[in-house]
């Protein structure tokens, strides 16, 4: 039946500047622009794996939404601030404290961390930690470090 999620789209404020942002920022891979309909379409990841859809609307036809790209789990906890950082994003975590570091869901597990595009939609890097899942931890949300201790119980 289901194997993925294959599209996602966002209504934007001004394509052309979304489309530096996927571009130039994310390296996303654009395969198609109509000029017409104001639209721009991206590859995620391998061509034909997934896609990513970009609309011009006006600000107020805009409503904030929010999806992942699946990242490898030791870039995101090495890396990602710093890529983040370089590119000027606003980021931010879960872990209620002022730390400037990926969290870990403990129950999928993976690592996460949340910044903004241009218009404000919430995107996040998200890579899947080895281990097996757990449903019974629910929604903690704690740092790596504290992951790596909860995995050694």
């Amino acid at each position: 039946m289901i194997k993925g999620l294959f599209e996602t789209h966002l209504f934007v404020e001004n394509l052309e500047r979304s489309i530096d942002f996927y571009t130039n920022i994310l390296k996303l891979e654009r395969y198609l622009y109509e000029e017409d309909r104001r639209v721009a379409l991206f590859w995620i990841g391998k061509p034909q794996q997934a896609m990513l859809g970009l609309w011009e609307k006006p600000k107020e036809e805009i409503d904030l939404r929010h999806f992942a790209f699946e990242c490898d789990w030791e870039w995101i906890l090495n890396k990602s601030v710093c890529f983040l950082k370089t590119n000027n994003l606003h980021f931010w975590n879960f872990l209620n404290d002022t730390s400037k570091q990926p969290m870990v869901f403990a129950n999928i597990p993976a690592i996460a961390i949340y910044f903004s595009d241009p218009d404000g939609h919430y995107l996040e890097f998200i890579g899947i930690l080895p281990g097996e899942h757990h449903p019974e931890r629910g929604s903690l949300v704690i740092s790596y470090k504290e992951w790596v201790a909860l995995e050694k119980n």
